[in-house]
């Protein structure tokens, strides 16, 4: 208190003597919460997105402690937003979960724990920490389709260059951000010690203060590396997924393997020379942005790539459509939308149901399954990607068994919505509706419809950060079993900001 005190005292002084007012904002927080379902099975929008930290099964008492701080910021002297302007700059977070129930054991999950630096424009990062990648809304979309924050974040080391960065000969006409990260799955159920390999690349057309914008770029995602020895040798050789520089390199360019020849039949498989190294997918967004004062709306699609199919156009059907609206009127103390989203997911057609050698029939991309990695795009048991592409163990026991995943041929419509009422008190609501299909190997007997909604609300209880958090959803139809459930938690954080004077 004392020192926001002297900050309002002495801030008109330091405006014309022109210091800089240096920040470091660091934040706490601590949780304690509860979930029940009378079901037992964890409904899909209390689940769904939340980096992996919620278990499939309920009930269960939850405990979250954490702390992250960013870099150092510099509000500008004329009263106008703040603006980072540290050359170099370091930060952290941690994030502990501890889940326990009356009939399951204990269990502790670390969702973030990185630490990164600064300098210039770009960030170099080394941990774990939540993130979404694709052009997408990050809060009420159903999730971006490769990497959505439904799976724990896998550990990994990454350079980015983190925001829209400004080429200096077109006066910030064009702008880029990107990244650049080798991971570690680690060992999973049926490969072990592999790795992930991760990049993307978008631009904007437009400055910042135009009122439309254009965007375009692409994310490519890959599994590659490891051992097992429960394949054949005609998928892995020896035991051995291949894990050379030389191969990081043919991961890194998606080389195709079956147009290179006098490749080492010792070290590569005929699965392997007759494909690419590693598992490889991603998507192609582009986006228009039309913005004012008072709202903004983004309309953003994501094309699919995993098996050539979209090079030939063969799958050009599949992809999520999305629209986002944002109110930028100030906030108020009444009731308030400040975001609503509708999408559309649509993987139905994955290039069609036939497969050949020639580029005619380019079908049945199976998204997210592998015959090398055969717990496809997941991360101890969750899917990375889209959660509407639903492993086998969370749909109904009389369906299909097929894979890992046993159904990546969907059509879903999603809309969510979220506001403010009395004051500084926030809600959410989401709603899904789906068409499930199976897969083109293993498809469902009929069509399968499943209705998925979820709210949330969030209720101060003081004006020292004590809140009160309350969610609900429930599911209804044929993929899942019918459920419905709670969560209730309280949660206090503590804000706290080191000032420091710069001349």
């Amino acid at each position: 208190m004392i020192r926001a005190l002297l900050l309002c005292v002495f801030f008109p002084i330091w405006v014309f003597s022109q210091p800089v007012i240096e920040t470091r904002p660091s934040r706490f927080f601590a949780e304690i919460g509860g979930f029940y379902a009378p079901s037992k099975q964890t409904p899909f929008w209390l689940r769904t997105n939340q980096y992996g930290i919620v278990p499939n099964t309920l009930p269960t008492a939850t405990l979250r402690a954490g702390v992250r701080q960013d870099y150092r910021f510099y509000p500008l002297t004329d009263f106008t937003s703040p603006r980072r302007r540290d050359r170099f700059g370091f930060g952290y977070g941690f994030e502990g979960v501890s889940n326990w129930g009356a009939k399951a054991k204990q269990t502790i999950l670390i969702p973030e724990a990185y630490v990164k630096i600064r300098t210039g424009v770009f960030e170099i990062m080394a941990g774990r920490r939540r993130e979404i990648v694709g052009l997408v809304d990050s809060t009420l979309s159903s999730g971006s389709y490769s990497w959505s924050g439904n799976a724990l974040p896998l550990p990994k080391i990454q350079i980015s260059l983190p925001d829209y960065t400004p080429i200096g000969f077109t006066k910030g006409l064009l702008s880029f951000r990107g990244s650049l990260a080798h991971g570690w799955f680690g060992s999973q159920r049926r490969v072990q010690h592999y790795f992930l390999h991760q990049k993307s690349l978008y631009a904007r057309l437009g400055k910042p203060r135009w009122p439309v914008k254009f965007y375009a770029g692409f994310n490519h995602q890959a599994q590659w590396g490891g051992v097992t020895d429960q394949l054949s040798e005609s998928i892995i050789k020896n035991g051995h997924f291949p894990a050379s520089f030389q191969d990081y390199l043919f991961v890194t360019l998606g080389n195709s393997l079956g147009r290179l020849t006098g490749l080492d039949t010792t070290r590569y498989s005929q699965f392997d020379r007759e494909n690419r190294v590693g598992n490889h997918l991603g998507t192609i967004d582009i986006g228009m942005e039309f913005s004012s004062r008072q709202f903004s709306v983004l309309l953003y699609h994501q094309s699919i790539y995993e098996d050539g199919s979209l090079y030939y156009l063969t799958n050009i059907e599949d992809g999520l459509t999305g629209l986002r609206f944002r109110n930028l009127q100030p906030a108020t103390s009444g009731f308030r939308i400040t975001g609503a989203v509708v999408e559309l997911l649509y993987t139905k057609s994955q290039g069609g149901g036939v497969f050949s050698d020639g580029n005619k029939f380019r079908g049945k991309d199976n998204y997210f399954n592998h015959t090398q990695y055969q717990d496809g795009w997941s991360y101890f048991g969750r899917t990375i990607g889209t959660p509407f592409i639903t492993p086998v163990t969370d749909t109904r026991p009389g369906l299909s068994q097929y894979g890992f995943f046993s159904n990546n041929r969907v059509r879903v419509y999603h809309a969510g919505i979220q506001g403010n009422f009395a004051r500084n008190c926030l809600f959410q609501f989401k709603f899904s509706y789906s068409e499930n299909y199976g897969t083109y190997d293993a498809p469902f007997p009929e069509k399968i419809r499943q209705i998925s909604a979820g709210m949330t609300l969030e209720l101060p209880l003081n004006q020292h950060g004590l809140l009160f958090n309350f969610s609900a959803a429930a599911d209804q139809g044929d993929l899942f079993q019918n459920s419905s459930g709670v969560y209730a938690g309280i949660r206090k954080t503590w804000d706290y900001y080191k000032y420091r004077i710069r001349k």
